[in-house]
């Protein structure tokens, strides 16, 4: 089957990717960094401004990279190929691969020491299969092919939010990017892999929200899209379901935050608050003295609570 001819709108995002970094003079920043900081100032300037970053390895995030993986390749071939060539992907196989190529990466990083068991890895391992399996079942009610195509995933955002500080770069990679041609509307979706998935006070939380409504707003300017014509959405997968009952507990939730003026506004004002306290002018990291947030949940999954002699909240009892 030949590939389906690509709108030039399409065509033209794929084939005009962002400038890369230059390392050498300018800095990047990302959401990653933004939620950090927000969190605990303390924290950021450890990780990222004073040279004491602590690698945070563990099951959930390397499942979450395998699964982003398989996902975006099942979607890759669906859309650019076909939705039987997709049905013929092995798909629990391929996930098998993926994940033990994840943890061989991970297991590096975190100087080949290992951060799970065996029979922890075969739980993660089975609860994939069974996310994978479904959103095989499920695929058509969240990704249709009528009028719909994939722009990509992974899709690269470079651009300065400040003009005042031109070489510090706001970085992200938009897991998947749609396009709707009748409509001429473009959907950014972020998979988020979770335990049990997300209630109220998940979809609740403005700075889980900030990195769509920011991916939305550098998305607009990078490739010369209207931001009224882009639409965000989460897409969360759960590890854990209740399935027995009158009304079982679906694998997949969707939830769209969200995302006008007042919040785009709202987000980009976070954003340059950070960038004005945690950097000079020249681009250059401000020697400010960043005080720790110290809260039970901040501390107790921090990777400096046994490190008395960086943070001063190490020891404080909750």
């Amino acid at each position: 089957m030949s590939k389906r001819k690509l709108p030039i709108i399409v065509r033209d995002i794929r084939e005009n990717p962002p400038t890369p970094l230059n390392f050498a003079v300018e800095k990047n920043i990302s959401y990653s960094q933004l939620s950090m900081f927000t969190q605990c100032p303390k924290k950021w300037s450890l990780q990222y401004r004073d040279g004491h970053k602590i690698s945070e390895q563990s099951i959930h995030m390397t499942f979450g990279t395998a699964l982003h993986e398989v996902l975006q390749h099942y979607l890759d071939v669906m859309y650019d190929k076909s939705g039987a060539e997709a049905d013929r992907i092995d798909i629990e196989e391929l996930f098998e691969e993926t994940l033990r190529k994840c943890y061989a990466k991970d297991y590096k990083r975190n100087k080949n020491k290992h951060f799970s068991t065996p029979e922890e890895l075969r739980e993660f391992y089975e609860d994939g299969k069974a996310i994978l399996n479904n959103f095989k079942k499920k695929k058509n009610a969240h990704f249709s092919k009528k009028g719909w195509y994939l722009v990509g995933c992974e899709v690269p955002i470079l651009m300065s939010p400040n003009l005042r500080l031109n070489n510090v770069k706001y970085m992200g990679y938009l897991d998947i990017v749609m396009y709707h041609e009748p409509t001429n509307t473009f959907k950014i979706i972020d998979i988020k892999t979770s335990t049990k998935g997300w209630g109220s006070h998940a979809k609740k939380d403005e700075s889980k929200q900030f990195q769509l409504v920011l991916y939305k707003y550098f998305f607009s300017k990078q490739y010369n899209v209207p931001i009224e014509n882009i639409d965000i959405e989460f897409f969360i997968v759960r590890r854990k379901v209740y399935l027995g009952g009158e009304y079982p507990q679906k694998r997949i939730q969707t939830f769209v935050p969200s995302s006008g003026k007042v919040k785009v506004n709202k987000a980009t004002t976070n954003l340059n608050e950070f960038i004005n306290k945690a950097f000079n002018l020249d681009g250059s990291y401000k020697d400010t003295i960043f005080n720790a947030k110290p809260s039970k949940w901040n501390c107790n999954f921090c990777p400096y609570k046994q490190k008395p002699e960086l943070c001063s909240a190490v020891g404080k009892n909750f």
